[in-house]
C-alpha cells in the first residue's frame, strides 16, 4: 500500500484509479482470511434479528469494499500540516483504549479471544510511536510532507487491525470525521459536480488566514465556513479537537453497549 500511495503521488493518478487499486491490496487479505464470517447485530436491530448472523462469502465482498473505503477516507481527508498524522494518532489512540478495554473485559478463561486484542495491541503501537516522531515534523510548520504514502499505508494498518481483531465496525466509530467528509465529498468524487485536482481552502495573502472555498465539498471547508476564517494551525486544532470528540463518543457508545 506504501507503493501505491508512492506511485499515486508520483504518477499524479486520477481519483478512478484510486479507487480501483485497493481492491488489488484486499486480495492478499482475502486469500489469508480465515476467521469467522459472521458479524455482530447493533443491540437496536436484536429486537428483530438475531445477535449475530453468518454471511459466509459475503464477508469477503466487505473485506474488499472495507479495504477501498477507509484508506481513501484517511486520504482525502488531507492537506494541511499535521492534519494527516495527527488524525491517524488520534484514531489509533482509540483503537488501543478499546483493546484495553476489551482486555479488562474478557475472562482469563477465554486466551483465544483475549490474543486478538493483544496483537492488535502491539501492531497499533509502533505505528502510533512512529507517527508521533512524524508528527513533530509534519506539524506546522512542516519540514516534512507525508503524502498519499503514509495516508494509505495508515488506513491499511487500521483496516488489518480491524479485521484480524474482529472489530472493523469499531474502528468506523472511529473514522465518522473522514466519513463526513466522504459524504460531502461524494458528489465531486463521482463527477456529479466538478472535482478539482486540489480541493483546499484558499489562503487569504492579506491575513494570512483560510477562507472557505464553496465549491469544495470537503469537511475542511465545512469548518471554515462555520467558524470563519482562521489560520492554518488553528484549523487542524479544531479539526483534531473534533477526530478526538467523535473517538471519544465512539468509545463510550462501545463501552455502555
Amino acid at each position: 500500500m506504501i507503493l501505491f500511495g508512492f506511485a499515486a503521488c508520483v504518477l499524479k493518478l486520477k481519483w478512478r484509479y484510486k479507487l480501483i487499486m485497493p481492491l488489488f491490496v484486499s486480495l492478499p487479505l482475502i486469500v489469508s482470511y480465515n476467521e469467522s464470517t459472521t458479524i455482530i447485530i447493533p443491540a437496536f436491530l436484536s429486537k428483530f434479528l438475531s445477535s449475530s448472523l453468518n454471511i459466509g462469502k459475503a464477508y469477503y465482498i466487505y473485506i474488499m469494499l472495507y479495504t477501498v473505503f477507509v484508506p481513501n477516507s484517511i486520504n482525502i481527508h488531507a492537506g494541511l500540516n499535521g492534519l494527516e498524522v495527527g488524525q491517524c494518532i488520534i484514531i489509533g489512540s482509540a483503537i488501543t483504549l478499546y483493546n484495553t478495554m476489551k482486555l479488562n473485559s474478557i475472562p482469563l478463561s477465554l486466551p483465544n479471544e483475549r490474543s486478538l486484542h493483544l496483537i492488535s495491541i502491539t501492531l497499533i503501537f509502533p505505528f502510533i510511536a512512529a507517527s508521533l516522531a512524524l508528527f513533530n515534523k509534519n506539524k506546522y510548520p512542516a519540514e516534512v510532507f507525508v503524502g498519499n504514502a503514509y495516508t494509505y499505508f495508515a488506513g491499511m494498518v487500521f483496516v488489518v487491525i480491524g479485521l484480524y481483531g474482529h472489530y472493523s465496525k469499531a474502528v468506523l466509530l472511529f473514522i465518522v470525521p473522514q466519513i463526513l467528509n466522504f459524504i460531502l465529498s461524494f458528489p465531486q468524487l463521482i463527477g456529479v459536480i466538478k472535482c478539482p485536482k486540489h480541493r483546499l481552502p484558499a489562503l487569504n495573502s492579506g491575513t494570512l488566514k483560510l477562507e472557505c472555498v464553496h465549491h469544495h465539498f470537503t469537511l475542511i471547508n465545512a469548518f471554515l465556513r462555520i467558524f470563519g476564517p482562521t489560520n492554518e494551525k488553528q484549523t487542524v486544532t479544531m479539526l483534531l479537537l473534533f477526530q478526538a470528540l467523535c473517538c471519544s463518543l465512539g468509545l463510550l457508545y462501545l463501552y455502555a453497549s
